[in-house]
């Protein structure tokens, strides 16, 4: 599953960005910085007021981006970045640097602790949310990222979410938040979104029996209502999308579902998405959408 991210995540860095070598052997935490100056620094609301040394840190701070630490990698690292993003205190090609970094690491062949590629496309997606509200991305980057997107949210196989000792991981969700950025965005066309939302529906209720209990079924109902709701995906698309989710596969009917674990997670976690859906539906007025949910759900409780 990986191969197509290493395949177009290459083609971006030749074609596209010029990458310095020099941020390769980046290590954790960055030089001059010790976990006491990164937590003043957060405590300080990430303010650096020379330009060149916040892009710099910026860029070197990735290398903590699988730090088994939360109050690194989350607290410090993701929170930062989105910090600096938010404010539009990154320069342009600090900008391409985090975007091809991302690429990396999603497309790395590990992740022993788990927290790099999760939070590597948390950063990707303020990193695509800047290029949503002020467009800096090529085509062909937003291509390649639509594609990292969708191959990496469909591959995905680690379902941890939250622990008191480890903090997050949570990629499903994190992934979904990608998803959102991009569905927001004007430039991605309805044949990226179908390709999203293709990945999407691999995740709604996992092949592995596990059941979805850190809000990922919200996340990834709020990825697909506002792909619905961009008005772009055709209507055969989407009545082929749904008949899909009411399919009881592996099971032969829904009734089934109550006899086995594996039952019982794909039934758990497949309503918990429609439930998340229809809610977004209701309070957006969607009546269109909200009984294209219903209709599932009823599909799937009558079954």
């Amino acid at each position: 599953m990986q191969s197509t991210i290493r395949i177009v995540c290459a083609a971006l860095i030749i074609q596209i960005l010029c990458f310095n070598a020099s941020f390769a052997d980046q290590s954790c935490p960055p030089e001059g910085q010790n976990k006491e100056s990164l937590l003043q620094l957060r405590q300080d609301g990430f303010s650096l007021d020379d330009d060149a040394q916040r892009n710099q840190l910026a860029i070197s701070l990735t290398a903590c981006l699988s730090d088994p630490d939360p109050a690194i990698r989350d607290g410090v690292v993701y929170e930062g970045l989105a910090h600096w993003m938010r404010a539009g205190q990154l320069s342009d090609p600090t900008l391409q640097s985090l975007l091809e970094i991302s690429l990396e690491k999603l497309a790395g062949e590990s992740d022993s602790g788990g927290f790099e590629k999760p939070f590597s496309v948390l950063v990707l997606s303020e990193v695509v949310r800047t290029d949503r509200l002020d467009p800096w991305m090529t085509v062909e980057q937003r291509s390649v990222v639509v594609a990292a997107a969708a191959e990496y949210l469909a591959s995905i196989t680690d379902y941890r979410g939250f622990s008191d000792d480890d903090g997050w991981r949570h990629g499903v969700a994190h992934a979904s938040d990608l998803v959102l950025q991009l569905d927001l965005n004007e430039a991605i066309d309805d044949s990226a979104l179908k390709v999203l939302m293709d990945a999407v529906a691999v995740q709604i209720s996992p092949q592995v029996t596990h059941f979805y209990i850190y809000g990922e079924p919200g996340r990834l109902a709020r990825s697909v209502f506002y792909a619905w709701r961009r008005g772009i995906v055709d209507e055969e698309f989407w009545n082929r999308w749904f008949e899909k989710l009411a399919r009881p596969e592996p099971l032969e009917a829904w009734g089934e579902s109550f006899s086995s674990q594996e039952g019982l997670a794909k039934r758990h976690n497949t309503l918990g998405f429609l439930l998340a859906l229809h809610l977004n539906a209701v309070f957006a007025e969607d009546e269109v959408l909200a009984d294209q949910v219903m209709g599932t759900i009823t599909a799937i409780l009558g079954g």
